[in-house]
């Protein structure tokens, strides 16, 4: 999803403790759990709109990868729901008139 919170419920969602889950797991995974390189900046859900917030439901990820992942998920979010989009009547190639 572009646009960061833009749109999202996600915010919202999130448990009242969420400032300290978030500390623990950046703790546990100091090193991004996807590249195994950089180091973790973000607490991410391991699986998208679970609302999972258990230890195990829960990875600290570098920026990149982060960006990636979210991507690819919201890609797929929206493959599965796509908008519906607006339909131009086929028209004949300019060639052929």
């Amino acid at each position: 999803m572009s646009g960061g919170w833009k749109g999202s419920d996600r915010k919202v969602r999130l448990p009242s403790g969420w400032s300290k889950i978030r500390a623990q797991i950046l703790a546990r995974d100091p090193v991004c759990k996807i590249c195994n390189v950089r180091p973790s900046r973000f607490c991410d859900h391991i699986v998208a709109k679970a609302d999972d917030h258990s230890e195990a439901g829960l990875q600290g990820v570098c920026g990149p990868c982060h960006d990636q992942k979210s991507s690819r998920e919201g890609n797929e979010a929206q493959r599965e729901n796509p908008r519906p989009g607006r339909t131009r009547p086929p028209e004949q190639h300019p060639g052929l008139r």
